[in-house]
């Protein structure tokens, strides 16, 4: 699936990580760089360099915050909202050929599946070595 998705989006001059952060902005309407980079599950300096690639190609705006003018928020542009939904729609496809071999309720399951599989594991605070509690 992720060599036929690199295929699909290479038209678009987008590569898989452009494509998911792209997406992450569109649904959360902007983000910081610094909420980004937990969303992305990436390093701040490597989402500094995606932005970077993004920002380049006219995809994504830094505005300052206006509650705090330290902060960059990062929103996209028209042409990234353009570029995305061509992407989308050219995924679509792809995902409908790979995953053609499963009903409508399998494909529902994988997803919650995978969102199962992808969501932040649940803190022990009854362990003796728990940080996060």
């Amino acid at each position: 699936m992720r060599a036929r998705a690199e295929s699909v989006l290479a038209p678009f001059g987008l590569r898989p990580r452009h494509f998911l952060a792209l997406s992450v902005l569109r649904e959360q309407r902007g983000s910081s760089q610094q909420a980004l980079a937990g969303s992305l599950q990436m390093d701040r300096t490597n989402v500094v360099g995606l932005l970077n690639e993004l920002e380049d190609e006219g995809l994504i705006e830094r505005r300052r915050a206006a509650e705090d003018r330290r902060r960059h928020v990062v929103v996209l542009t028209n042409r990234g909202l353009d570029r995305l939904a061509k992407a989308d729609l050219a995924l679509a496809t792809i995902e409908g050929d790979v995953l053609s071999g499963l009903s409508a309720n399998e494909r529902q399951t994988l997803y919650d599946l995978l969102q199962k599989a992808n969501a932040e594991p649940a803190v022990d605070c009854g362990a003796a070595i728990a940080d996060d509690c």
